[in-house]
């Protein structure tokens, strides 16, 4: 039991991304996290509030859940300083190296002796990272978001061929 409860703190605390804030404006009082909009691109006025660094848990597998997670983390910590807004300023993987090792080992002690061979792994994945500017935008300078649904492109109908005539 001991072992479990080891092993599943272990893997609790392992999986805890942290999100370090370098504060370069002046906070806001706190608002809640789905008040947070994302930009890719800079809105027309706005005000910087903290450049943000965060990444995805150690345990945290598929591309798209890592992806969710480092946007949670962005939305949270940017609700915290009061940024109805975060700046994707860049985002990627962060690559670790061999999850393979190999370890042998030999004591000798009086007339006796043992040897020992271990091997271990990593399954971990490699969390995504990313970096923002968390934002203040005015309520009022801001469109509101509508998304835009594709248009298929429409092609004329032809003509109807001319009917003969009869006399």
């Amino acid at each position: 039991m001991r072992t479990l409860l080891l092993t599943v703190l272990m893997a609790a605390l392992a999986a805890c991304a942290s999100t370090s804030k370098v504060m370069i404006g002046q906070a806001r009082a706190p608002i809640t996290p789905d008040q947070v909009r994302i930009y890719s691109q800079p809105p027309p006025h706005y005000q910087e509030i903290a450049v943000l660094d965060t990444q995805s848990g150690g345990f945290t597998y598929g591309e798209q859940n890592k992806m969710d997670e480092v946007l949670a983390n962005l939305r949270k910590s940017a609700a915290e300083l009061g940024a109805n807004g975060v700046l994707l300023e860049g985002h990627g993987n962060a690559y670790s190296g061999s999850g393979v090792g190999v370890g042998v080992g030999k004591e000798n002690y009086g007339g006796s002796s043992s040897s020992a061979v271990g091997v271990g792994f990593s399954i971990s994945p490699s969390p995504k990272h990313a970096r923002a500017v968390a934002i203040w935008v005015d309520p009022a300078d801001t469109t509101p978001f509508t998304p835009t649904t594709p248009t298929t492109p429409t092609t004329p109908t032809p003509p109807e061929p001319a009917k003969p005539t009869t006399p």
